[in-house]
């Protein structure tokens, strides 16, 4: 006789709060931990089913009445930059890129801090003291990096991002950057220079976050060729951004509970 029982992780939903990106609505998140030797393993397959990581938690959005927000990511085989994209490059060919482990510096820090002060006053993250982020950049159980650019002249750091290593791609948790280099679109830049270091490591994916139709905060995620969401349990490549609107509508949301059978979790062991 054979019996097969699956070491699945155990998932929560957050109580309602204000939606960030889409006023007027109310945001939930579906979550489970993020432990044990096959971390790195659950983070690649969840990830690849619209799951973020921060720290030690998956999440994925998980509203009552939205669908609104979708995981993107960019199919490095079909990327093609765009005419604003190549000047961006251009613009920022003087910045040098080192790749660290994920150990926070000061110098992070006060970036961080700059950054928030200037484009993220009022968020969750703007009473974030030292000893937080350095939680932020460090508490993983998985492989991760953090990844710097610099000035070729000054040395001064211009950008830093947090980036998981997935099995099929990287994956950008994190980033932020000088609020004062902000004609340097390095928002686009790192974008950028993640889907070269895709290319180099031979990665066909950049994970990017959430992607929200109608939100200023999210639009500049479509502006990347290649984009693809993830909905309905499957990876679309996005056409026409306007025609997800109807993901806003209440009718689009699956139970949760449906939400949590369909989950696909890897580490499936049969015992006899």
């Amino acid at each position: 006789m054979r019996h097969t029982l699956q070491l699945a992780p155990q998932f929560y939903v957050t109580a309602p709060q204000e939606c960030p990106y889409l006023e007027g609505r109310k945001e939930r998140k579906l979550f489970t931990a993020l432990q044990g030797d096959s971390a790195n393993e659950l983070n690649s397959s969840l990830s690849k089913q619209g799951f973020r990581r921060s720290q030690n938690v998956l999440y994925r959005p998980s509203c009552a009445d939205c669908s609104a927000c979708m995981s993107a990511r960019i199919d490095v085989r079909r990327f093609s930059a765009s005419k604003s994209q190549r000047r961006v490059e251009r613009k920022n060919s003087t910045l040098d890129r080192r790749t660290n482990s994920p150990w926070a510096t000061e110098d992070q820090y006060d970036l961080f801090r700059s950054y928030l002060s200037s484009r993220h006053a009022n968020g969750g993250m703007a009473d974030m003291d030292v000893f937080e982020f350095a939680n932020m950049i460090e508490e993983t159980p998985i492989k991760t990096r953090v990844i710097e650019y610099s000035s070729q002249e000054s040395r001064d750091l211009a950008a830093v991002c947090l980036t998981d290593v997935l099995d099929d791609g990287v994956s950008m948790v994190y980033s932020f950057f000088d609020p004062e280099l902000a004609g340097n679109s390095l928002g686009t830049y790192v974008i950028l220079d993640h889907i070269r270091i895709a290319q180099e490591v031979d990665l066909p994916y950049v994970y990017l976050g959430y992607w929200v139709p109608g939100s200023t905060k999210m639009g500049y995620k479509a502006n990347f060729s290649g984009l693809e969401i993830y909905r309905g349990q499957r990876w679309e490549a996005i056409e026409d951004p306007s025609q997800l609107e109807e993901a806003t509508h209440p009718l689009a949301v699956e139970p949760i509970a449906e939400q949590v059978a369909n989950i696909k979790i890897p580490g499936v062991h049969s015992v006899k």
